[in-house]
């Protein structure tokens, strides 16, 4: 079959999406990816690897990341998230849009990152199967867990909690998210959280089942297929001969990273790290995007580490302090490294807080108030903690054991089955 998919944001955004394209391809499916990039890495090499059509759209997406992450740092949870669509959403709807249009037309079935509005509006027009794909549950109604910042007061008010969710939704963004319906006039969804942000077909929730807390209670088109990561021989990488040097010279280092955050503030990244792993008295990692600390250097017990995949580093160190992303914290986990998590957004702070609550993780600390002291002190609770070792190796036993692209296109084959006969 022609398959296409459609994804948009940063890379962590981007890769899992890139391995299901692979799953499909493998499979024997023609594959075409289109990618709206905020930070405007192509790509274009890794299609070319796997054998998938690729287009970026736009070509350069004019987003000033640095900027936005410190401006963002002010932000309460939905100015943050409107703030975000005004500046590198909104105003290439129409690109995204076109793009999804010709994408369902040349396709079977299109597949789309789950704020991905403009295609399901394309395959709904066209009367093409569409399916989402989640990196986060956050959003998904749970009446047995409240949302993010409510409290848990039972089955009966977590319902009343999502229900007070959903019209804040609907009150912050319907008006702006359903415009491109009503120019083509066709009738928006009522629900912006339940409705309008997920296929009601299947939405794939591309998180481990580990973390999928009470996922019996959501409703029957979210499914958990566990986390979308490429496979090792889509993802050559040889340890440099320092790092290996590094690694075999000590004790097992801390990796310390923020990601496709990273970029945006390099500096304080930096100057926050090497501080901590000072008053931690540790050996690290860092991931450095800073001029000042060139990647495959030392400086006494740190060594920097340039983009590479995390997994088989990761497996190799004590514990991980990064952002919170989805990604990084399955990949941490996979590898057996409990988490000291320091989350810039709410989506982040929720990874943190599922950390924390299966013992994987420490206190989250939030990266407005984190000091250099609070991240050494945090670091070393982490790795004086027994208990906190046994159950990320228990962890990492059990997701290991979880193949989520092959959970995903059992998935997507049992739901076309009711679209195609």
């Amino acid at each position: 079959m022609k398959i296409g998919i459609q994804t948009w944001g940063s890379n962590g955004d981007i890769r899992p999406l890139l391995a299901l394209a692979d799953g499909l391809q493998k499979q024997g499916h023609q594959v075409t990816l289109v990618v709206s990039s905020i930070d405007n890495q192509s790509y274009q090499p890794i299609c070319e690897q796997l054998g998938l059509a690729y287009r970026q759209v736009p070509e350069v997406l004019d987003f000033d990341m640095q900027g936005f992450a410190h401006r963002s740092f002010k932000m309460q949870p939905l100015q943050w998230l409107r703030a975000l669509l005004d500046e590198a959403f909104f105003l290439y709807e129409a690109d995204i849009y076109a793009a999804a249009q010709q994408l369902v037309a040349e396709n079977d079935y299109v597949i789309g990152h789950h704020f991905l509005y403009p295609l399901k509006l394309a395959a709904l027009q066209q009367h093409k199967p569409f399916i989402s794909v989640m990196f986060c549950h956050a959003a998904v109604p749970n009446p047995a867990v409240p949302p993010l910042r409510f409290p848990d007061l039972g089955t009966y008010i977590n319902k009343l909690s999502w229900a007070l969710l959903d019209r804040v939704f609907n009150w912050t963004l319907k008006k702006p998210l359903t415009r491109l319906w009503l120019e083509a006039g066709a009738p928006p969804p009522k629900h912006i959280l339940s409705e309008l942000l997920t296929s009601q077909q299947l939405n794939l929730v591309a998180v481990d089942p580990l973390f999928c807390r009470h996922a019996e209670f959501w409703s029957p088109n979210h499914q958990a297929c566990g986390f979308l990561n490429l496979t090792a021989d889509t993802q050559h990488w040889d340890f440099p001969q320092a790092l290996t040097d590094f690694l075999a010279s000590d004790s097992k280092p801390v990796y310390m990273t923020f990601g496709s955050l990273q970029a945006a503030v390099p500096e304080w990244a930096m100057d926050l790290f090497v501080e901590a792993v000072k008053l931690a008295g540790i050996r690290a990692i860092i991931q450095s995007s800073s001029e000042r600390y060139l990647a495959d250097t030392q400086l006494d017990n740190i060594y920097f580490i340039g983009k590479h995949p995390h997994q088989k580093v990761f497996e190799h160190c004590a514990a991980v302090v990064h952002h919170g992303g989805a990604g990084t914290s399955h990949a941490a986990t996979r590898a057996g490294c409990p988490s000291i998590v320091v989350p810039f957004m709410d989506e982040q702070l929720f990874w943190a807080k599922q950390l924390q609550a299966l013992g994987l993780a420490g206190k989250p600390l939030l990266a407005k108030k984190v000091t250099a002291m609070s991240l050494a002190a945090g670091i070393r609770t982490v790795l004086d903690s027994v208990a906190m070792a046994e159950k990320t190796q228990q962890a990492r036993i059990m997701m290991q054991q979880n193949q989520g692209v092959v959970k995903a296109l059992q998935l997507i084959s049992l739901s076309l089955e009711k679209s195609f006969g």
